[in-house]
């Protein structure tokens, strides 16, 4: 019988709101069982880039990852938004642990190769390190991955949080019944963007080819599935997506993706 495992990813909105990631980190902290949280910290970053005069460079949503950049998200994802996170979590009595994909050799990637667009120091995994999070997880410490990873020559690199919270969840399936939730501000997929309680509370691969066709899955929404796809092909035993009430046992309105 496999121990339960919670992975989940924390929006960037959540992160930014103060209020919102202090009611987030209750439930979190109230959250049954072994789990994992997964933050990024875009908006900060670009938040604190714009004081030191740093330009932001998007294409498409995605972060223009250059040196300067990457030393800016250090500072944000690795410090600011990790260390909050840490310390508030401190205080509920969860002994959380702060983690770059560096430390401890815990995320692997390579720099994502040049096509029709250079991202710049951006990275894609290759491989998390099961190994070390079981380890700190049987010592009761609740680890906190920032959206960092690294090469193994030295250099850091900006990695998308849904893509880390989904390779950690398949990386530890082999030993823990895992659940991976991504927690945003909205309370799942909606049928209506409009309506925040048009929610498609059951997807499966049929109804995500019917929604896709639909147009009802677009956009920003499309990568999120997508991950979520690729964990649940990558024996992920469940994925749902919702606010921060789906954490709670008093709610049933937020989406389950099972295959």
């Amino acid at each position: 019988m496999k121990n339960k495992l919670s992975v989940v990813k924390i929006g960037g909105n959540v992160i930014e709101d103060e209020k919102a990631l202090a009611i987030f980190l209750t439930a979190f902290a109230k959250l049954e069982g072994l789990k994992i949280l997964v933050h990024g910290g875009g908006k900060l970053a670009t938040q604190l880039a714009t004081k030191l005069g740093i330009e932001s460079k998007m294409i498409d949503g995605r972060r223009i990852t250059d040196a300067e950049t990457v030393d800016i998200i250090t500072m944000v994802y690795g410090g600011l938004a990790n260390k909050k996170i840490v310390a508030q979590l401190q205080a509920k009595n969860i002994n959380a642990i702060g983690l770059s994909g560096a430390d401890g050799d815990s995320i692997q990637a390579h720099k994502r190769p040049v096509k029709e667009i250079d991202y710049g120091f951006v990275g894609d995994i290759d491989g998390v390190n099961s190994d070390l999070i079981s380890n700190l997880l049987s010592i009761n410490l609740t680890p906190i991955f920032c959206a960092l990873s690294h090469d193994g020559a030295g250099q850091l690199l900006n990695t998308n949080a849904d893509t880390i919270a989904s390779e950690i969840a398949i990386g530890m399936a082999s030993t823990y019944e895992t659940t991976l939730y991504y927690c945003f501000e909205k309370k799942g997929v909606l049928l209506d963007i409009s309506d925040d309680n048009s929610v498609v509370k059951n997807i499966n691969t049929d109804t995500y080819k019917e929604l896709l066709s639909e147009g009802v899955i677009a956009d920003g929404m499309l990568p999120k599935l997508h991950n979520c796809f690729h964990a649940l092909n990558n024996t992920v035993e469940k994925v749902c997506l919702g606010d921060v009430t789906m954490l709670g046992k008093n709610t049933e309105l937020f989406t389950t993706l099972t295959l």
